[in-house]
């Protein structure tokens, strides 16, 4: 993404962002002073040790959390809660085991206005198609594996149209040949769909391969110590990563987070 497509108004602000759990001498500050503001159409990756608040940060821009302090807007609108505006995949696929794939699929697309049930069927095997599940329609989420069941995840997400995709560790849980290749399936839909994606991550290498910039968080209470620019030609190969370019600057995101200082 480029400055001057920055410069537009962001899909995404945050502003003085505060997250406490708890009250009086008990609480716990999991976020404080957060601002970030991420751009139409770019992919972003949240980065830090455990336990420094990305995947409440995340929870908080689904609205499935609610701030103690501060705004967070979409397009313009302050969050209030779970919309279909937001996609949101988690680290496990969260299907309903006694449904069938398309089944899944459907169940999503219930509450879209001006769908018939032969609409909901060609959508959901058209997004079935687009992460590579044709011909898996009828297959139970115990008959896949952890690679297959994200990419129905994914579907389903993807199924009513988000403008954004929240994900939280997606494919922390699979191999890293499974891994790799739901990553370049990622960045292929985020290519055709132009969507705006906001990834957690523990791995920097995969915040590097698919990020436009990756944000750095400091450890509890979380904040943004640093926001890294990855400028890195697209489309990024396994080749990419053995550049002294792409090592410097995993090298670089990796000792923000280690030399990060403790609150307190």
């Amino acid at each position: 993404m480029s400055g001057q497509d920055r410069e537009a108004a962001p899909k995404l602000r945050i502003s003085g962002l505060v997250k406490r759990f708890g009250s009086g001498d008990r609480a716990v500050t999991a976020l404080e002073g957060v601002d970030l503001e991420v751009g139409e159409n770019e992919f972003v990756s949240i980065v830090g040790a455990s336990g420094c608040g990305k995947s409440t940060l995340l929870s908080l821009v689904a609205g499935l959390e609610e701030p103690s302090a501060g705004t967070i807007e979409v397009s313009g609108r302050e969050v209030a809660g779970p919309g279909r505006d937001r996609g949101v995949v988690f680290q496990q696929a969260t299907l309903m085991p006694w449904l069938t794939v398309q089944q899944n699929v459907e169940f999503a697309l219930r509450g879209e206005p001006g769908l018939t049930r032969g609409d909901r069927a060609d959508r959901a095997r058209e997004f079935l198609g687009l992460v590579g599940l044709e011909g898996f329609e009828r297959s139970y989420p115990a008959q896949l594996s952890g690679g297959m069941q994200q990419r129905v995840a994914l579907a389903r997400s993807l199924s009513y149209g988000p403008d954004m995709l929240l994900m939280d560790e997606p494919f922390g849980a699979l191999d890293a040949l499974t891994r790799r290749t739901m990553q370049e399936l990622l960045l292929e839909v985020w290519e055709q769909h132009r969507l705006t994606v906001l990834l957690v991550t523990h791995d920097i290498d995969e915040a590097v391969v698919t990020s436009d910039r990756v944000v750095v968080m400091s450890p509890r209470p979380g904040r943004v110590r640093r926001i890294v620019d990855v400028p890195i030609p697209r489309p990024r190969t396994l080749a990419s990563e053995r550049t002294p370019e792409f090592q410097g600057l995993s090298d670089g995101i990796l000792g923000l987070i280690r030399d990060a200082p403790h609150a307190g």
